[in-house]
Protein backbone atom coordinates (compact mmCIF):
# COMPACT_ATOMS: atom_id res chain seq x y z
CA UNK A 1 0.00 0.00 0.00
CA UNK A 2 1.39 3.64 -0.73
CA UNK A 3 2.01 6.05 1.79
CA UNK A 4 -0.32 8.22 2.67
CA UNK A 5 0.14 11.81 1.32
CA UNK A 6 0.82 13.83 3.74
CA UNK A 7 -1.73 17.50 3.73
CA UNK A 8 -1.93 18.43 7.53
CA UNK A 9 0.79 18.16 10.19
CA UNK A 10 0.03 19.37 13.76
CA UNK A 11 2.43 20.99 16.21
CA UNK A 12 2.11 20.69 20.19
CA UNK A 13 4.57 21.99 23.29
CA UNK A 14 4.60 20.45 26.37
CA UNK A 15 6.54 20.57 29.78
CA UNK A 16 7.66 24.19 31.25
CA UNK A 17 7.78 27.30 28.67
CA UNK A 18 10.66 29.03 27.60
CA UNK A 19 12.15 31.47 24.98
CA UNK A 20 12.36 30.48 21.65
CA UNK A 21 9.34 28.14 21.44
CA UNK A 22 7.85 30.90 19.07
CA UNK A 23 11.02 30.57 17.23
CA UNK A 24 10.44 27.01 16.36
CA UNK A 25 6.77 27.01 15.55
CA UNK A 26 7.06 29.78 13.12
CA UNK A 27 9.74 28.36 11.29
CA UNK A 28 8.05 24.81 11.01
CA UNK A 29 4.57 26.54 9.87
CA UNK A 30 6.58 28.76 7.51
CA UNK A 31 8.36 25.67 6.11
CA UNK A 32 5.36 23.38 6.14
CA UNK A 33 3.08 25.95 4.07
CA UNK A 34 5.84 28.03 1.65
CA UNK A 35 7.74 24.71 0.94
CA UNK A 36 4.83 22.11 0.98
CA UNK A 37 2.09 23.48 0.86
CA UNK A 38 0.92 21.54 3.94
CA UNK A 39 -1.76 23.01 6.43
CA UNK A 40 -0.42 23.14 10.06
CA UNK A 41 -2.63 23.19 13.11
CA UNK A 42 -1.59 24.25 16.95
CA UNK A 43 -2.23 21.57 19.86
CA UNK A 44 -3.01 23.59 22.43
CA UNK A 45 -1.93 23.00 26.09
CA UNK A 46 0.73 20.17 25.05
CA UNK A 47 -1.06 17.14 23.97
CA UNK A 48 -4.28 18.04 25.91
CA UNK A 49 -5.83 19.32 22.33
CA UNK A 50 -5.70 16.15 20.87
CA UNK A 51 -7.77 14.68 24.05
CA UNK A 52 -10.28 17.81 22.92
CA UNK A 53 -10.06 18.59 19.57
CA UNK A 54 -11.81 21.54 19.82
CA UNK A 55 -8.66 22.73 21.79
CA UNK A 56 -7.11 23.56 18.45
CA UNK A 57 -5.92 26.56 16.08
CA UNK A 58 -5.08 27.43 12.65
CA UNK A 59 -1.53 27.64 12.78
CA UNK A 60 -1.56 30.20 9.25
CA UNK A 61 1.39 32.41 8.09
CA UNK A 62 -0.70 35.36 9.76
CA UNK A 63 -0.88 33.60 13.29
CA UNK A 64 3.01 33.56 13.31
CA UNK A 65 4.84 36.21 11.30
CA UNK A 66 5.26 38.63 14.24
CA UNK A 67 6.01 35.90 16.99
CA UNK A 68 9.45 35.35 16.52
CA UNK A 69 10.29 37.55 19.52
CA UNK A 70 7.79 36.39 22.12
CA UNK A 71 8.79 34.20 24.67
CA UNK A 72 6.44 31.62 25.64
CA UNK A 73 4.60 29.38 23.78
CA UNK A 74 1.44 30.99 21.32
CA UNK A 75 -0.30 27.42 21.93
CA UNK A 76 0.47 26.95 25.42
CA UNK A 77 1.93 24.65 27.04
CA UNK A 78 1.34 22.46 30.66
CA UNK A 79 3.04 19.70 32.26
CA UNK A 80 -0.07 17.71 32.81
CA UNK A 81 -2.03 15.78 30.38
CA UNK A 82 0.12 12.74 29.84
CA UNK A 83 -2.07 10.38 27.36
CA UNK A 84 -1.04 7.33 28.92
CA UNK A 85 -1.51 8.20 32.45
CA UNK A 86 -4.04 10.74 32.63
CA UNK A 87 -5.86 11.37 35.78
CA UNK A 88 -9.24 11.66 36.18
CA UNK A 89 -11.85 11.89 39.48
CA UNK A 90 -14.02 9.09 40.10
CA UNK A 91 -17.69 10.07 41.46
CA UNK A 92 -16.60 8.66 45.58
CA UNK A 93 -13.79 11.93 45.17
CA UNK A 94 -10.86 9.76 44.50
CA UNK A 95 -8.37 10.32 41.54
CA UNK A 96 -7.70 7.42 39.19
CA UNK A 97 -5.14 7.22 36.57
CA UNK A 98 -6.10 5.99 32.83
CA UNK A 99 -4.93 5.61 29.65
CA UNK A 100 -6.71 7.75 27.12
CA UNK A 101 -3.63 7.43 24.35
CA UNK A 102 -6.12 5.52 22.06
CA UNK A 103 -7.75 8.53 21.77
CA UNK A 104 -5.63 10.45 21.54
CA UNK A 105 -4.65 8.25 18.04
CA UNK A 106 -8.03 8.30 17.21
CA UNK A 107 -8.86 11.90 17.23
CA UNK A 108 -5.10 12.10 15.92
CA UNK A 109 -6.59 10.62 12.76
CA UNK A 110 -10.12 12.30 12.95
CA UNK A 111 -8.47 15.51 12.77
CA UNK A 112 -6.47 14.19 9.13
CA UNK A 113 -3.26 14.49 10.52
CA UNK A 114 -0.49 13.53 8.90
CA UNK A 115 2.70 13.80 11.19
CA UNK A 116 3.06 15.24 14.58
CA UNK A 117 5.97 17.89 15.78
CA UNK A 118 6.53 17.11 19.51
CA UNK A 119 8.30 20.44 21.30
CA UNK A 120 9.31 19.26 24.52
CA UNK A 121 12.25 18.38 27.11
CA UNK A 122 12.83 14.66 28.69
CA UNK A 123 9.14 14.13 29.83
CA UNK A 124 7.44 14.82 26.00
CA UNK A 125 10.34 13.23 24.44
CA UNK A 126 9.34 9.85 25.96
CA UNK A 127 5.87 10.47 25.67
CA UNK A 128 6.50 11.29 22.02
CA UNK A 129 8.41 7.65 21.59
CA UNK A 130 5.44 6.23 23.15
CA UNK A 131 3.09 7.36 20.59
CA UNK A 132 5.40 6.72 18.10
CA UNK A 133 5.59 2.92 19.27
CA UNK A 134 1.50 3.30 18.78
CA UNK A 135 2.41 3.82 15.27
CA UNK A 136 1.53 7.84 15.06
CA UNK A 137 3.78 9.62 12.92
CA UNK A 138 5.80 12.02 15.55
CA UNK A 139 8.74 14.20 15.14
CA UNK A 140 10.84 15.53 18.05
CA UNK A 141 12.31 19.03 18.40
CA UNK A 142 14.14 19.26 22.24
CA UNK A 143 13.30 22.26 24.35
CA UNK A 144 14.29 22.62 27.74
CA UNK A 145 16.00 25.52 29.77
CA UNK A 146 17.76 23.03 31.91
CA UNK A 147 20.00 21.78 28.69
CA UNK A 148 20.20 18.23 29.82
CA UNK A 149 18.44 16.56 27.07
CA UNK A 150 21.13 13.76 25.40
CA UNK A 151 21.52 13.65 22.09
CA UNK A 152 21.73 17.37 21.78
CA UNK A 153 24.63 19.19 22.25
CA UNK A 154 22.56 22.66 23.16
CA UNK A 155 18.58 22.73 23.66
CA UNK A 156 16.97 26.18 22.73
CA UNK A 157 15.58 27.84 25.49
CA UNK A 158 19.08 27.45 27.78
CA UNK A 159 21.19 30.65 26.23
CA UNK A 160 17.74 32.93 26.93
CA UNK A 161 17.94 31.40 30.59
CA UNK A 162 21.44 32.05 31.21
CA UNK A 163 21.13 35.56 30.11
CA UNK A 164 18.51 36.24 32.32
CA UNK A 165 20.59 34.72 34.95
CA UNK A 166 23.76 36.54 34.49
CA UNK A 167 22.08 39.69 34.14
CA UNK A 168 20.16 39.05 37.59
CA UNK A 169 24.03 38.41 38.85
CA UNK A 170 25.12 41.58 37.44
CA UNK A 171 22.25 43.68 39.22
CA UNK A 172 22.31 41.82 42.41
CA UNK A 173 27.01 42.42 42.50
CA UNK A 174 26.25 46.10 43.10
CA UNK A 175 23.75 45.73 45.91
CA UNK A 176 25.74 43.24 47.60
CA UNK A 177 29.04 45.33 47.07
CA UNK A 178 27.44 48.48 48.68
CA UNK A 179 25.91 46.85 51.59
CA UNK A 180 28.81 44.40 51.91
CA UNK A 181 26.58 41.32 51.65
CA UNK A 182 26.45 38.31 50.63
CA UNK A 183 24.40 36.95 47.84
CA UNK A 184 22.95 33.82 47.77
CA UNK A 185 21.57 33.06 44.55
CA UNK A 186 19.02 30.26 43.94
CA UNK A 187 18.89 28.81 40.30
CA UNK A 188 16.70 26.18 38.07
CA UNK A 189 18.79 22.79 37.53
CA UNK A 190 16.88 19.54 39.06
CA UNK A 191 19.58 17.14 37.87
CA UNK A 192 22.30 18.92 36.27
CA UNK A 193 23.97 22.06 36.75
CA UNK A 194 24.20 23.84 33.65
CA UNK A 195 22.25 27.01 33.83
CA UNK A 196 24.23 27.95 37.43
CA UNK A 197 27.48 26.78 35.84
CA UNK A 198 27.40 29.21 32.67
CA UNK A 199 25.82 32.02 34.49
CA UNK A 200 27.98 31.65 37.45
CA UNK A 201 31.09 31.92 35.22
CA UNK A 202 29.49 34.51 33.05
CA UNK A 203 28.06 36.80 36.15
CA UNK A 204 31.74 36.43 37.83
CA UNK A 205 30.26 34.28 40.73
CA UNK A 206 32.58 33.07 43.58
CA UNK A 207 30.91 29.70 44.55
CA UNK A 208 28.78 27.93 42.14
CA UNK A 209 26.78 24.85 44.01
CA UNK A 210 25.69 22.22 41.29
CA UNK A 211 24.49 18.79 41.30
CA UNK A 212 26.97 17.18 39.71
CA UNK A 213 29.46 18.09 43.04
CA UNK A 214 28.15 17.39 46.25
CA UNK A 215 29.22 20.14 48.41
CA UNK A 216 30.45 20.74 52.12
CA UNK A 217 29.19 24.12 53.78
CA UNK A 218 32.75 24.44 56.11
CA UNK A 219 34.63 24.82 52.73
CA UNK A 220 32.03 27.53 51.40
CA UNK A 221 32.21 29.28 54.69
CA UNK A 222 36.02 29.52 54.68
CA UNK A 223 36.06 30.57 51.08
CA UNK A 224 33.47 33.62 52.17
CA UNK A 225 35.42 34.26 55.29
CA UNK A 226 39.20 34.38 53.13
CA UNK A 227 37.20 36.91 50.97
CA UNK A 228 35.87 38.93 53.62
CA UNK A 229 39.58 38.73 55.56
CA UNK A 230 41.48 40.17 52.43
CA UNK A 231 39.33 42.95 51.80
CA UNK A 232 36.32 41.86 49.49
CA UNK A 233 32.79 42.67 51.53
CA UNK A 234 30.56 40.96 49.45
CA UNK A 235 30.25 37.52 47.70
CA UNK A 236 28.28 35.75 45.22
CA UNK A 237 26.79 32.12 45.87
CA UNK A 238 25.45 29.98 42.90
CA UNK A 239 23.19 27.57 44.09
CA UNK A 240 21.24 25.07 41.31
CA UNK A 241 18.54 24.34 42.80
CA UNK A 242 19.28 20.66 42.87
CA UNK A 243 22.65 20.91 44.53
CA UNK A 244 23.21 18.33 47.22
CA UNK A 245 25.48 18.32 49.93
CA UNK A 246 27.52 15.46 50.69
CA UNK A 247 25.91 12.90 52.92
CA UNK A 248 22.80 15.05 52.39
CA UNK A 249 19.71 15.28 50.20
CA UNK A 250 17.81 17.87 47.71
CA UNK A 251 16.01 20.47 49.45
CA UNK A 252 11.76 19.42 48.01
CA UNK A 253 9.18 21.40 48.56
CA UNK A 254 6.50 18.58 47.77
CA UNK A 255 5.23 16.67 45.46
CA UNK A 256 3.24 16.64 42.60
CA UNK A 257 0.10 13.90 41.93
CA UNK A 258 1.93 11.63 39.77
CA UNK A 259 4.92 11.34 42.47
CA UNK A 260 7.65 14.32 41.07
CA UNK A 261 9.37 15.94 43.74
CA UNK A 262 9.00 19.20 43.68
CA UNK A 263 12.63 21.35 44.39
CA UNK A 264 12.84 24.17 46.17
CA UNK A 265 14.46 25.67 49.27
CA UNK A 266 18.52 24.77 48.56
CA UNK A 267 19.65 28.70 48.35
CA UNK A 268 17.37 29.43 51.81
CA UNK A 269 19.14 26.74 53.40
CA UNK A 270 22.24 27.34 52.23
CA UNK A 271 22.27 31.16 53.05
CA UNK A 272 21.05 30.56 56.91
CA UNK A 273 23.72 27.51 57.43
CA UNK A 274 26.35 29.91 56.06
CA UNK A 275 25.30 32.78 57.85
CA UNK A 276 25.52 31.26 60.97
CA UNK A 277 28.95 29.89 60.31
CA UNK A 278 30.31 32.71 59.36
CA UNK A 279 28.72 35.61 60.86
CA UNK A 280 28.43 37.96 57.61
CA UNK A 281 25.13 39.30 55.96
CA UNK A 282 23.68 37.14 54.06
CA UNK A 283 20.21 37.61 51.79
CA UNK A 284 18.96 34.90 49.47
CA UNK A 285 17.44 35.33 46.25
CA UNK A 286 15.23 32.69 44.28
CA UNK A 287 15.09 33.37 40.69
CA UNK A 288 12.59 30.74 39.66
CA UNK A 289 10.08 31.19 36.62
CA UNK A 290 12.24 34.64 35.94
CA UNK A 291 14.52 32.16 34.03
CA UNK A 292 12.02 30.46 31.72
CA UNK A 293 10.38 33.79 30.70
CA UNK A 294 11.05 36.78 28.62
CA UNK A 295 12.30 37.17 24.59
CA UNK A 296 14.56 34.56 23.68
CA UNK A 297 18.35 35.77 22.57
CA UNK A 298 19.62 35.82 18.97
CA UNK A 299 21.22 32.54 19.14
CA UNK A 300 17.72 30.68 20.69
CA UNK A 301 15.99 32.57 17.94
CA UNK A 302 18.04 31.03 15.34
CA UNK A 303 18.25 27.64 17.04
CA UNK A 304 14.80 27.06 17.02
CA UNK A 305 14.56 28.71 13.71
CA UNK A 306 16.62 26.07 12.43
CA UNK A 307 15.08 23.06 14.57
CA UNK A 308 11.45 24.20 13.49
CA UNK A 309 12.43 23.84 10.06
CA UNK A 310 14.72 20.48 10.00
CA UNK A 311 11.73 18.96 11.79
CA UNK A 312 9.80 20.10 8.70
CA UNK A 313 12.27 18.12 6.46
CA UNK A 314 12.59 15.54 9.13
CA UNK A 315 8.57 14.66 7.99
CA UNK A 316 8.85 15.58 4.65
CA UNK A 317 11.14 12.78 4.77
CA UNK A 318 9.09 10.19 6.78
CA UNK A 319 11.62 9.92 9.69
CA UNK A 320 9.60 9.31 11.81
CA UNK A 321 10.83 8.77 15.59
CA UNK A 322 13.29 10.94 15.13
CA UNK A 323 14.51 14.63 16.96
CA UNK A 324 16.34 17.26 15.26
CA UNK A 325 19.62 17.80 17.53
CA UNK A 326 22.34 20.35 17.17
CA UNK A 327 26.00 18.42 16.83
CA UNK A 328 28.42 21.02 16.18
CA UNK A 329 27.54 23.50 13.89
CA UNK A 330 25.00 21.08 12.23
CA UNK A 331 21.54 19.95 12.86
CA UNK A 332 20.36 16.74 12.50
CA UNK A 333 18.13 14.15 12.88
CA UNK A 334 18.68 11.22 15.73
CA UNK A 335 16.57 8.56 17.77
CA UNK A 336 14.43 9.82 20.23
CA UNK A 337 15.17 6.71 21.89
CA UNK A 338 18.98 8.66 22.57
CA UNK A 339 17.33 11.69 23.89
CA UNK A 340 15.74 9.66 26.29
CA UNK A 341 18.01 7.67 27.80
CA UNK A 342 19.91 9.21 30.47
CA UNK A 343 20.30 12.98 31.65
CA UNK A 344 22.57 14.89 30.38
CA UNK A 345 25.19 16.18 33.47
CA UNK A 346 28.00 18.44 33.80
CA UNK A 347 30.89 16.25 34.13
CA UNK A 348 33.08 16.95 37.45
CA UNK A 349 36.32 17.03 35.71
CA UNK A 350 35.48 18.48 32.61
CA UNK A 351 36.71 21.43 30.53
CA UNK A 352 34.30 23.98 31.85
CA UNK A 353 34.73 23.16 35.73
CA UNK A 354 38.59 23.56 35.15
CA UNK A 355 38.34 26.80 33.83
CA UNK A 356 36.32 27.83 36.71
CA UNK A 357 38.91 26.81 39.54
CA UNK A 358 41.64 27.92 37.60
CA UNK A 359 39.85 31.48 37.72
CA UNK A 360 39.67 30.61 41.63
CA UNK A 361 35.80 29.93 42.14
CA UNK A 362 34.54 27.29 44.54
CA UNK A 363 32.38 24.43 43.83
CA UNK A 364 32.30 23.33 47.79
CA UNK A 365 33.96 20.56 47.92
CA UNK A 366 37.99 21.26 47.75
Amino acid sequence: MAEKEIKKIGISTGGGDCPGLNAVIRAAVYTAINKYGWEVVGIRDALNGLMDTSQTMPLGLNEVKDILNKGGTIIGTTNKGNPFHWERQKSDGTIETIDRSGQLVENFHKLGLGALISIGGDGSMKIAQQLVEKGLPVVGVPKTIDNDLSATDVTFGFDSAVRTASEALDKLRSTAESHHRVMVVEMMGRHSGWIALHSGISGDAHVILIPEIPFDLAVVAKKLKERNEKGDKYSIVVVAEGAVPKGGEMAMVGKKADGTVILGGMGQKVGLALSEMTGLEIRVVVLGHLQRGGSPTEFDRILGTRYGEAATELIAKKQFGKMVALKGTAIVGVPITDAIGQTKKIFPEGTLVKVARSMGICFGDR
